[in-house]
């Protein structure tokens, strides 16, 4: 039988039947108590019928075997981490990171005798010569959060199994409508599902997705560290899930219409994004991606006041976390990377005047007059 399409399959895979009634969305199971007799149900084992349901719709769409679905972005990163890692192992972690991961590598992997290295994300070669005997996992963003840069994701799985070394990417900015890591070679996928998995703002969780296998390892670990998510909450991300592919296309067409916008504007010295034909990520990303994601940034001038900028703003708001149906900009080096050395956002070119934008569903017309006016305003107030 042919496999659906994303669409249909956002919409319908992994759905429960309901016995009773015959509705038309998945019944909620809230039960935290099960029959032995029927086997270990249990939600800190990720297999109650929500969790189970949800699951083989996030591996339909990232085209994996299996997933398991945990309460945030970070408790699906961390457990992935450390199921693959013990002492005396060696992790390498491209240099730019969401922050949450880099400080999770720099302030904890030590205290479990893990080594970690950082190396150039643009570089496959800075990737080999990082590798050592005791090299276990290589881990990947991309795009990478706030930058946008794109990796070869193709040539570090090639690299990785070479050397036997198992590969994992966040693939949150890509979102499974764009980016489909297991298709090109890397070994597990994970995702913040509590940006465009569920879209709307309102729900804290994370995934992960990989053969059969690798799942096992994870759940193994997980099981312990009790990063399971709540029924309700599984059953709000899947029916948030049904919408990401015509929410996902939107916020494309929309990014890349604002950052062509964008990058024709006086006030603003840089846009990043691979979708602009002068990227140097460009035909890489047109290569390994469907489309080009809804996030962006850019950078104000030196001579426009961004904390103006953003007070003048009337639509888009500023906001911590991304990919919701509402447009949103955030300060990285105030928030994401807030923790990051000064020296190392200075190498990695993370200003103060950089602004991440999450580009929403509202029309593209009202969004640029809404940043017209705001640095308009700017302009004038500076």
């Amino acid at each position: 039988m042919k496999k659906n399409r994303p669409e249909t399959l956002c919409v319908h895979e992994g759905q429960i039947k309901d016995p009773l009634y015959n509705g038309a969305v998945s019944p909620l199971y809230m039960a935290t108590a099960y029959s032995y007799m029927k086997g270990d149900m249990y939600p800190r084992y990720f297999n109650t019928p929500n969790q189970v349901g949800l699951s083989k719709k996030i591996s339909a769409l990232e085209n994996s075997e299996e997933s398991l679905i945990f309460g945030s972005g970070m408790a699906a990163i961390s457990t992935s981490l450390l199921a693959f890692l013990s002492s005396g192992d060696h992790v390498i972690f491209q240099s730019d990171l969401y922050g949450g991961t880099r400080n999770f590598a720099t302030e904890h992997l030590n205290a479990y005798g893990i080594e970690f290295s950082f190396a150039d994300s643009t570089s496959l070669n800075d990737f080999e010569t990082k590798i050592k005997d005791n090299t276990k996992v290589i881990y990947l963003e991309s795009p990478s959060n706030p930058l946008m840069k794109i990796i070869d994701l193709k040539g570090i799985a090639e690299l990785s199994k070479d050397n036997s070394i198992i590969t994992m990417i966040d693939n949150t900015f890509a979102s499974p409508v764009n980016q489909n890591p297991i298709l090109l070679g890397i070994d597990i996928v994970i995702h913040s599902a509590t940006k465009y998995l569920g879209g709307h703002s309102d729900i804290l969780a994370g995934s992960v997705s990989s053969s059969k296998k690798n799942i096992e390892s994870v759940f193994r670990v997980g099981k312990s560290l009790g990063g399971n998510l709540s029924d309700y909450t599984v059953w709000l991300l899947e029916r948030s899930l049904k919408t990401l592919y015509v929410r996902v296309e939107k916020q494309n067409k929309n990014a890349n219409e604002i950052a062509n916008f964008l990058q024709n504007h006086e006030c603003i010295n840089k846009v990043f994004y691979p979708g602009l034909k002068n990227s140097a990520f460009y035909d890489l990303a047109k290569n390994q991606m469907k489309d080009f994601t809804g996030m962006l940034s850019f950078e104000i001038d030196n001579n426009i006041s961004r904390q103006i900028f953003e007070k003048n703003l009337n639509l888009i708001q500023p906001a911590i976390s991304l990919a919701g149906v509402e447009s949103t900009i955030n300060v990285p080096y105030l928030t994401s990377h807030k923790w990051l050395p000064k020296e190392e956002k200075v190498k990695q070119g993370i200003s103060e005047n950089l602004i991440r934008f999450s580009v929403g569903i509202e029309n593209v017309g009202d969004l640029k007059l809404d940043i017209s006016q705001a640095l308009k305003k700017s302009q004038n107030e500076s």
